[in-house]
């Protein structure tokens, strides 16, 4: 919350909320995954192109390239599942030369450690099973496998994941008393004396409130037509908007 904010956080009648990866499960999975998918591209990629060079010199090098990989994947895992990961990911980064990143850091890379690990898996997978696929007694000759497609088609949805956790971002304050919404980053006020009706839309533990503005005297109102919000608070607004306009 900003330090200049208008809302006073001591009064009962003022809601706050903040919805990031730290607080939403939604969002902490969406980034996690959309951030996992590209850097598992990335991985697969560089991995495969060194296997196979590798593979040119020394089947033995191949071998050592596999147990590192598979190495990794196991300390990544154990680490996500042990009691502490914080802790256990803060030693493992700290022979390394680079700044320590902060606890709400180390959660993010955390996460998109597992992310990585979840989709190179399942990336892989898919392609195996569409090099098995396509052979031409599955598939006739020239055919293609839907398993490729599905691999290929989870780059753009890690897209569009990014951009949907990023929309589901938010920050801000509902002041009863004043009927006054603020929203941080970017900073906006929105007062619901301008606001004829609301509609809402529930995605996982987030609302979407649709907002439709007033025109007095067909004067256009400047503000943002949907924000996200929790659903507690979404509720406040939707009661308020109908107290006020019966």
């Amino acid at each position: 919350m900003d330090a200049d904010s208008p809302v006073d956080p001591d009064d009962p009648g003022t809601v706050q909320w903040r919805r990031d990866a730290t607080t939403s499960r939604t969002i902490r999975l969406l980034w996690s995954l959309g951030v996992g998918t590209l850097f598992a591209a990335v991985l697969i990629i560089a991995v495969w192109r060194v296997y196979d060079i590798a593979g040119q010199a020394s089947q033995f090098i191949q071998t050592v390239i596999l147990a590192a990989v598979a190495a990794t994947i196991v300390t990544i895992l154990a680490v996500a599942l042990s009691s502490n990961s914080a802790r256990q990911l803060e030693r493992l980064l700290a022979p390394l030369p680079i700044p320590m990143p902060s606890r709400t850091g180390l959660g993010r890379v955390m996460d998109a450690a597992l992310g990585t690990v979840v989709m190179s898996v399942f990336i892989t997978t898919l392609m195996v099973l569409g090099r098995i696929a396509a052979q031409p007694e599955l598939l006739g000759e020239g055919g293609e496998s839907p398993f490729t497609g599905i691999a290929a088609a989870t780059i753009p949805l890690a897209v569009v994941g990014l951009a949907l956790a990023s929309f589901l971002h938010s920050v801000g304050a509902f002041d009863r008393k004043d009927k006054t919404i603020y929203l941080y980053d970017p900073d906006q006020a929105i007062d619901l004396s301008n606001i004829n009706a609301v509609s809402a839309r529930t995605i996982g533990d987030a609302t979407i409130l649709t907002l439709e503005y007033a025109q007095p005297d067909g004067q256009y109102i400047a503000g943002p037509r949907r924000i996200v919000v929790p659903p507690e608070v979404a509720d406040d607004v939707h009661s308020t908007v109908g107290v006020r306009r019966q």
